[in-house]
């Protein structure tokens, strides 16, 4: 439930549960595909024990997880990260052209 953009959402996964999820997805793509975990390790360019832990864990280096990623043809899926925001009505494109400010507040 949000109540605004400027709190966190309750019940929202946490970075791990995000990063075992995507783990689960490379898997289920690595067997449509018909690739063994090695199969996948060596075409990725990725030791076969790093990627064994990802599948276990969800943990991987960016850089392992772009390798994989471009083994199974999916790095289109990586354009949708941190895309820019998407506008919904003319209000909010004139409230983006009123903030000037270029970099975060301090806490």
């Amino acid at each position: 439930m949000t109540i605004n953009s400027n709190i966190i959402q309750l019940n929202a996964p946490s970075s791990s549960d995000v990063c075992l999820s995507v783990a689960i997805r490379v898997k289920h793509r690595r067997l449509e595909l018909n690739l063994t975990q090695l199969g996948l390790a060596m075409r990725a360019d990725v030791n076969i024990e790093t990627y064994r832990k990802f599948e276990r864990t969800g943990e991987i280096a960016f850089l392992n997880l772009a390798k994989i990623a471009f083994a199974l043809d999916a790095l289109n899926d990586f354009d949708q990260l941190f895309s820019q925001k998407k506008y919904t009505s003319i209000e909010d494109v004139i409230q983006s052209k009123t903030i000037t400010r270029k970099r975060g507040k301090r806490i």
